[in-house]
């Protein structure tokens, strides 16, 4: 018996289940580390649908994280983070981008840094829950701005991506996505005005 999903699953990833019957059977079971969705367009903003559909999600009893990693408010940040519908966990960046023109982020250096340090935090937060495996569905909106800003390596998302455990999906969006990352999604969605 082979227990598997329509995901494509690795031959590295076999574990063998004893089940305890009067019919000693071996299950062969992958594991199971759910699809990678990008959703593209040519400015940024156009993401409320992704939104929303966290928010279905979350009221229909599945667990969601949604991180902005280019949006910032008051008291946010990794130790508080906004909980909607007892499942969704809604974090943006304590000290963000879109706080301030990008003028003053380029000639600020202690506010670059500031903006930076923030930016990373949530990375590394992204990538202990992309570890975990305790949510279905992971959101890191506007991470590729983050990678074009050269604030989060390309190298270090791919790799972490590779490496996750996850049973449900995790959504990228952004403006400019790298190829190395289109090649590995297996959804690409481009949102049109």
């Amino acid at each position: 018996m082979v227990i598997s999903s329509s995901h494509i699953y690795s031959q590295s990833n076999l574990d063998v289940l004893d089940i305890n019957t009067a019919n000693k059977i071996n299950v062969k079971r992958f594991t199971q580390n759910g699809q990678i969705q990008i959703y593209q367009s040519a400015y940024r903003g156009s993401y409320p649908s992704i939104i929303r559909d966290s928010l279905r999600n979350a009221a229909l009893g599945r667990k969601v994280l949604l991180i902005q990693f280019m949006k910032g408010g008051v008291k946010q940040g990794v130790d508080n983070p906004v909980r909607l519908c007892g499942n969704l966990t809604w974090i943006r960046s304590s000290h963000s981008f879109d706080q301030y023109n990008s003028e003053a982020f380029e000639n600020d250096k202690n506010l670059k840094k500031s903006i930076n340090e923030s930016t990373l935090e949530l990375w590394n937060f992204c990538k202990k829950e992309l570890q975990s495996g305790e949510n279905d569905q992971i959101i890191l909106d506007e991470i590729f701005s983050a990678i074009e800003m050269k604030i989060i390596d390309k190298d270090d998302l791919i790799s972490t991506l590779e490496n996750r455990f996850i049973s449900g999906d995790v959504i990228l969006t952004g403006t400019d996505i790298p190829k190395d990352l289109l090649l590995m999604a297996n959804q690409i969605t481009e949102l049109r005005s």
